[in-house]
């Protein structure tokens, strides 16, 4: 069976996932927002969330500092990793990976734990899941290398850990080639592990 995806599950949930688009009865775009599940039955607020800011740069930078212990792909028993799995301390900062807008803030997404959806420019998005501690909120604009969450081990992991995507719309993409180079110099080097 394949584990669904953050962005999947958030697509299900009526999130909106590309760049929101003006009408003529909304001109800021909008943003569907579906019932949580709040108990008392109250339907989720739908703030108006604005288009996303301009990256900052061609690549993204990396969420945290730690060393790949699942890369994206295909794993054994038919499982696919939409993203990456970063090794981290519990209580370690997480950044975003780019300049954007907060789509979804919340722990509603089963095994994803305390989960964000970033949206960026021209239709990128980024999944930041496992989190301790979420420091953003949905509609918060953030700027790339902000602090947005604390890691930890959130929806059914083991060790702290940041689970991390990068979607062009709705479509996965690998994040190592799309994600800053760090260098020779650096003393953080990007060891992957056998899954």
């Amino acid at each position: 069976k394949t584990r669904r995806t953050a962005i999947a599950m958030a697509d299900s949930k009526k999130i909106a996932l590309n760049d929101a688009r003006p009408t003529a009865t909304d001109p800021g775009g909008s943003v569907d927002a579906a019932n949580w599940g709040a108990n008392d039955g109250a339907r989720a607020r739908s703030p108006i969330i604005p288009a996303s800011p301009p990256r900052s740069a061609q690549s993204f930078a990396w969420p945290l500092s730690g060393r790949v212990i699942s890369a994206f792909g295909p794993k054994e028993g038919g499982r696919h990793n939409d993203g990456i799995n970063i090794a981290a301390r519990r209580g370690e900062m997480v950044r975003a990976a780019e300049n954007g807008i907060v789509i979804y803030a919340g722990n509603e997404l089963k095994g994803f734990g305390n989960l964000l959806l970033i949206r960026h420019a021209d239709r990128w998005i980024t999944a930041y899941a496992h989190n301790e501690k979420l420091m953003a909120r949905r509609g918060d604009w953030v700027r790339r290398g902000q602090t947005i969450a604390r890691a930890g081990n959130s929806g059914g992991v083991d060790n702290p850990q940041l689970h991390f995507e990068i979607r062009r719309g709705t479509q996965a993409v690998d994040p190592m080639p799309l994600m800053a180079s760090l260098g020779p110099a650096s003393r953080f080097a990007r060891l992957m592990l056998p899954d």
